[in-house]
């Protein structure tokens, strides 16, 4: 049986709607169906100046563990020019610009954390711009 995996997608750098684009598709091939995707919405940058980011929550059905999925995420981005994470400097998250950024939102409800991730994803509650889609689709991760 398939797990759902409600994942986010941000691009402020480069062609951002080609970004989004490829990064489906490669989701599609490399993790599983899309069975759900929100509007594409314009929003500020959140935690650092930059250029605006085009936003996207889509629900994925998958056979992959939370951990691959992580992996299966963190390939595309590589492939699409992502080079630098968001990193702590001095006790505050430091941010870039980023061709494609790829957050696993939520993944099939479960509570889980380790060093390499959190889930549900720990600052939902915080960004207007997962916010938005997510009740687009008339998901509530219990925000």
């Amino acid at each position: 049986m398939p797990h759902r995996a409600v994942i986010g997608l941000g691009s402020n750098k480069g062609d951002r709607k080609f970004y989004l684009t490829l990064s489906l598709r490669l989701i599609e091939w490399e993790i599983g169906a899309v069975v759900r995707s929100s509007s594409v919405i314009e929003t500020p940058s959140w935690g650092f100046e930059s250029d605006p980011f085009l936003n996207q929550v889509v629900v994925v059905e998958t056979a992959l563990e939370p951990l691959q999925l992580l992996d299966a995420l963190q390939s595309i981005e590589r492939r699409l020019g992502r080079t630098q994470k968001s990193r702590i400097v001095d006790g505050k998250p430091e941010y870039h610009a980023r061709t494609i950024d790829l957050d696993i939102l939520d993944y099939d409800g479960l509570h889980y954390h380790d060093e390499r991730l959190t889930l549900p994803h720990p600052h939902i509650a915080e960004r207007e711009f997962v916010l938005v889609p997510l009740r687009e689709l008339g998901i509530d991760l219990g925000h």
